[in-house]
């Protein structure tokens, strides 16, 4: 990879049809690839595929959808705006998010971050050759590891019963296929990395959450209190993960985890004020305490045990979730581990 290429990630989501058409990109696109955001928007993005790489990325971006994968990882290059820089062999990440993918785009350097980033990855597909340079493995690592072959993709499609899809056809190796229907109910988060807070910058879909309650509020403000300063360590965790070797904003692969969702919300930072006291009431604490030490009972102990034991709310959800740090923020993918009893009111 040339030395001038800036070692930033930036998110971006593309549709299901088979022209893989842009319909957000963060503005780190720009400073990698050249293309503004504002003529990225609705653009095929099979038009910045290399045309030797064009039939294996159609496939893989239908078998994406049609699997409904999550936090897979293929490297192949992509055109630069810049005719005399070419093609950037990038490394793209890939999550199905209900009706769009939702992913990453980063430039595809050996070491550390490429480890990363395979190591944590579902699944890794080489599309260009020389790309197997990137392909490790840990010792007891299960599948997807080590790489997977570029595929045939005539036999792919007779080995999948993907040849059976009467909305899709193969032509002189190139597949063709009308869009395809709406997958699993995840929905995809921005968030600052930026902020200590963790303000959502974009939501994808209102199937946890309505978009218009958690646009510009905290993301804890949608965490269970019990579960805060865990999926916080987590986030700080992933934001560690994501800097280059020049110290600057970067990705560094996936991270998975599991929490309670309020999908109505509540207010973490007045909530967290509440319980910091003050100097003055701290020292009332202590009186308090010692008096109660004194004082109490095993009556009035199972009480407060049973006070604190019902604070329980009608809006908790528990979901499982992806995070990965990238230059324009946390990207964040959630789906229910419960029964799809809000999503499919949605």
């Amino acid at each position: 990879m040339n030395t001038d290429t800036p070692r930033l990630s930036c998110i971006a989501i593309v549709d299901f049809s088979q022209d893989i058409r842009f319909l957000y990109v963060t503005e780190s696109f720009t400073e990698l690839l050249g293309w503004d955001v504002r003529e990225t928007i609705g653009r095929p993005g099979s038009d910045l595929v290399h045309p030797d790489e064009f039939p294996v990325v159609r496939q893989l971006h239908y078998g994406t959808i049609r699997q409904d994968k999550a936090a897979v990882l293929a490297y192949l290059r992509l055109k630069h705006k810049d005719p005399l820089k070419g093609y950037l062999l990038c490394a793209i990440s890939r999550t199905v998010v209900h009706n769009v993918l939702v992913g990453s785009i980063s430039p595809a350097s050996a070491g550390i971050k490429a480890l990363q980033n395979a190591s944590t990855a579902q699944e890794v597909d080489f599309v260009t050759p020389v790309a197997k340079d990137f392909g490790f493995r840990r010792w007891g690592d299960p599948s997807p590891m080590p790489p997977s072959p570029i595929p045939n993709i005539p036999l792919l499609l007779e080995g999948t019963g993907e040849a059976e899809d009467p909305n899709a056809e193969c032509k002189d190796g190139i597949l063709s296929f009308k869009p395809l229907p709406k997958q699993s109910a995840r929905v995809a988060l921005i968030l600052d990395r930026f902020s200590m807070h963790c303000p959502v910058q974009y939501c994808s879909n209102d199937l946890l959450v309505e978009t218009t309650a958690v646009m510009g509020r905290s993301f804890y403000d949608f965490v269970s209190p019990k579960n805060e300063q865990r999926v916080r360590e987590w986030i700080d965790m992933v934001k560690a993960w994501g800097v280059n070797e020049r110290g600057q904003p970067s990705d560094g692969g996936f991270g998975f985890g599991r929490f309670t969702l309020l999908y109505k919300g509540r207010d973490s930072r007045d909530e967290q004020k509440k319980t910091t006291p003050s100097h003055g009431s701290r020292r009332k604490e202590l009186f308090a305490s010692l008096k109660g030490q004194l004082s109490k009972t095993p009556l009035l102990g199972s009480s407060s045990s049973k006070t604190h034991n019902s604070s329980t709310r009608d809006d908790e959800l528990p979901v499982d979730a992806i995070f990965s740090a990238h230059s324009d923020g946390i990207l964040l993918i959630l789906r229910s581990t419960a029964a799809p009893s809000k999503s499919s009111e949605a």
